[in-house]
């Protein structure tokens, strides 16, 4: 038993070595210009899909089918989330394309996520891939609209999103193209406190019970 003992304990300082040999060598390559090994693919998606799953499952997503609230999530979508992500035949911009790991093409993969799950991903974001954690300047009910977009977006097309884009004017808290009179109103409420991310009746019955979302 002792030698089992020994042998375990020389492996494991063996092994400890040899990971703080890798880490200090600069072997690793960490440029955003590499993609990365399939191993670490792997490690970093399985990590993250398993990860999503637990903490958004205490989630109860409010009624998403709403028109109202797919064309209020479509201009936050457009200013929030196409840079990096892209729309229906949209790349993203500069900074999107420079990525790595890439961006995910969000009307592929929104298809494989529930609507808690990408509300989750939206609020908290994920480490280690450029996604921010939407949460830390948002409130919950702003960002219902964003993933109500989102679960439709998988059936959009580029004339279909453009029209919900054109139908969406002065809509969503990122709307800028609602009359002057009107955005320098809501500015001046926000500032006071008084309407900053004001919730649809129906998202503020709902609240959530979800204690990880909270963290930062």
């Amino acid at each position: 038993m002792k030698k089992v003992f020994m042998t375990l304990f020389v492996t494991a300082i063996l092994s400890l070595t040899g990971v703080l040999f890798f880490i200090y060598s600069g072997i690793y390559d960490v440029s955003a210009s590499r993609p990365h090994t399939a191993l670490v693919k792997w490690v970093m998606s399985t990590t993250m899909r398993a990860s999503v799953e637990r903490r958004a499952k205490v989630i109860e997503a409010p009624d998403l089918k709403k028109e109202e609230l797919v064309l209020a999530g479509v201009k936050d979508f457009e200013a929030m989330c196409v840079a990096c992500h892209g729309a229906p035949d949209k790349r993203p911009d500069a900074m999107g394309q420079g990525l790595n790991p890439p961006a995910p093409d969000l009307k592929k993969s929104a298809q494989h996520l529930s609507a808690a799950e990408l509300f989750w991903v939206v609020k908290n974001g994920i480490k280690m891939t450029g996604m921010p954690a939407w949460g830390a300047t948002h409130e919950d009910a702003a960002l219902w609209p964003v993933v109500a977009l989102l679960t439709k977006l998988p059936k959009l097309n580029a004339a279909a999103y453009e029209d919900l884009l054109t139908r969406a004017e002065g809509m969503g808290h990122h709307a800028t193209d609602m009359p002057e009179a009107d955005y320098s109103r809501q500015q001046n409420e926000a500032a006071d406190g008084k309407a900053e991310h004001a919730a649809p009746e129906h998202l503020e019955a709902k609240p959530l019970h979800d204690q990880d979302t909270h963290e930062h």
